[in-house]
């Protein structure tokens, strides 16, 4: 089966997973201008085989990574290739313990695999919990369907790291035309949980060569602006079936495993 990008997902990217006022405020503006285009090739980021869609909010990357313009041009290029295993951004969410609610604009199905997700976190002695709300008013995090043209443009879905204030990227955008299909549940869920994991502060685990998990040549995501800061306790080299990886089958479960709960619980 086609492997997709998670990050949100999706970073991830996963992303950001709809009122018709938010589609129009996210459809594609510009062409992207060669200095952002040569920044994200100086960086790692793969520009040739995924197209850059520029934003209104910034830069859908890699299919399912939505980065702002300022992150972007404050990364540092790619240096020497890292080879431990779990990493998160600079941002982490603040002012633990704390409850992140969670709404879910989309179909039932999409809140019965977010139930899951969440109990996944929750199943971990963290100082970060999460709950589903019924209302957006007030929610730390929203969960939508994407704009109709992601699809068009084989963009997964999106999601964002956490704020320099320490909250937890508050929207993850899932397009539906990749995932209404999906029968296993549990595989729908683990796309939720990775995209949640970007917006605490979760890079791939194996951002420094994403070939590992979706197939190719070398693929460099870069580390500068967001930071890519080894997790210890985890191992060296990717690993495989972690829920952190770019690329898997959107039916594939990919629970957390010994090494994500310890990266989960040294953050968290």
């Amino acid at each position: 089966m086609k492997k997709f990008s998670l990050w949100g997902i999706a970073l991830m990217a996963l992303m950001v997973f709809a009122c018709s006022q938010e589609e129009e405020s996210a459809t594609p503006q510009d062409e992207v201008s060669p200095e952002i285009l040569n920044q994200l090739k100086a960086i790692g980021f793969n520009t040739v085989d995924f197209d850059v869609k520029k934003i209104e909010t910034g830069y859908i990357v890699e299919r399912d990574i939505l980065l702002t313009e300022e992150q972007i041009m404050n990364m540092s290029p790619a240096g020497t290739t890292p080879t431990e295993e779990h990493y998160s951004t600079d941002n982490l969410v603040t002012g633990t313990p704390r409850v992140i609610s969670v709404f879910v604009n989309m179909p039932q199905r999409y809140r019965d695999a977010t139930d899951i997700a969440i109990a996944r976190y929750n199943a971990e002695p963290l100082n970060l919990t999460f709950q589903q709300v019924g209302s957006a008013a007030g929610a730390d995090m929203v969960i939508q369907a994407s704009p109709f043209w992601y699809f068009w443009f084989g963009i997964l879905g999106s999601a964002g790291f956490p704020t320099a204030g320490g909250d937890p990227f508050n929207e993850i955008l899932l397009t539906r035309q990749f995932y209404d299909n999906v029968v296993n549940i549990n595989g729908l869920a683990t796309t939720i949980a990775h995209e949640m994991g970007h917006c605490i502060g979760f890079r791939h685990t194996d951002y420094m060569d994403r070939s590992f998990s979706c197939g190719g040549a070398p693929d460099n995501e870069g580390d500068g602006g967001i930071g890519a800061n080894y997790i210890p306790g985890t191992p060296v080299g990717p690993e495989a079936g972690s829920w952190m990886l770019a690329c898997g089958s959107p039916e594939g479960d990919r629970p957390f495993t010994a090494n994500d709960k310890t990266a989960l619980n040294f953050l968290y």
